[in-house]
């Protein structure tokens, strides 16, 4: 099927960078490359785009979509966790702006072969890049039981997740667990009937914890920001869109200890952690998708965008 995602946040986040002609600018999600694309516009033949994905599909797709508008970008096969190690390599001077989008693009979720949907049964897989060892069905089958409540705890903040690995548990002992659908069969049944009536879908924070462990979203973000503010010109800016609460509080984090806010433990009488502000907070709250843009993408409304600029 082709590569076609609805990108959110579009105009705000390319705002926020406040691209300039003949700047260097990254965009470590590349997707469907609506970003991409809108960047490179704005580059106008100058500068330089830099994109990041580990999905050959989307990126053959996006490289067609991108030579229509330009040339002057480079695509790196490879996820976000490379940011530090390419940028230091391409761009030692620094570059003028980051920009993340964690959302999981709409055909890796509608293709029922890559196993991210709880609404399609298929082969429990859920990695991005297809050469990850680590698959769902690893993880399912073979993570001790405590362990995966524990993901699924975390990650899913999911209330019910230690009775769901037990379920897990004394189903794979019969039989080894391999699709969406008996994973899906196993949550509702361990989920009480009164709790499945109301919320989302009963197997949708179960299926946003696995998809998280195997692709390491969290620790690769967390050290992918780091990476990528060191990597910032000054008067450089980076913006961040997240997708659950776990995303956004790390954001959320990193942007107010950059701004200079002390990290010292609150027992001690005075600073000792030297904190100095390195940014300036660009978005006192997260800005979130207009409802115009909610209609026309309902996997928006949980998109939160925040963005600081380097002093």
């Amino acid at each position: 099927m082709d590569f076609v995602h609805v990108t959110v946040l579009l105009q705000e986040a390319v705002d926020l960078l406040a691209v300039t002609p003949g700047g260097t600018y990254i965009d470590c999600t590349l997707g469907g490359g609506g970003h991409s694309s809108e960047i490179l516009r704005r580059l106008q033949g100058k500068g330089r785009l830099i994109a990041f994905d580990q999905d050959p599909k989307a990126i053959a797709a996006a490289t067609d979509r991108l030579r229509q508008i330009a040339t002057n970008f480079t695509i790196i096969n490879s996820n976000f966790s490379r940011l530090g190690e390419v940028l230091q390599a391409e761009c030692p001077q620094g570059v003028q702006g980051i920009l993340f989008d964690l959302g999981v693009s709409s055909p890796q979720l509608d293709e029922a072969e890559r196993g991210f949907s709880y609404m399609q049964d298929a082969p429990l897989d859920m990695r991005m890049d297809p050469e990850n060892p680590l698959t769902a069905l690893k993880l399912i089958n073979e993570t001790p039981e405590q362990e995966l409540s524990k993901i699924i705890w975390e990650y899913g903040e999911e209330r019910w997740a230690k009775r769901i690995a037990q379920f897990v548990a004394a189903r794979r002992q019969e039989k080894t667990i391999e699709t969406t659908a008996e994973l899906v069969d196993i949550i509702k049944a361990a989920i009480p009937a009164g709790a499945r009536r109301e919320g989302p879908h009963p197997a949708k924070r179960t299926f946003q914890a696995l998809r998280i462990a195997v692709n390491n979203e969290l620790g690769v973000f967390a050290a992918a920001l780091d990476a990528g503010i060191d990597c910032l010109a000054s008067g450089g800016r980076m913006a961040a869109i997240t997708f659950h609460s776990l995303e956004d509080r790390i954001a959320k984090e990193k942007f107010l200890a950059w701004s200079g806010r002390c990290t010292c433990p609150p027992e001690l009488p005075v600073c000792v952690c030297g904190a100095r502000a390195k940014v300036r907070n660009l978005t006192r709250k997260p800005l979130a998708p207009k409802e115009r843009e909610l209609e026309l993408n309902p996997r928006a409304r949980s998109a939160k965008l925040r963005a600081v600029e380097r002093l």
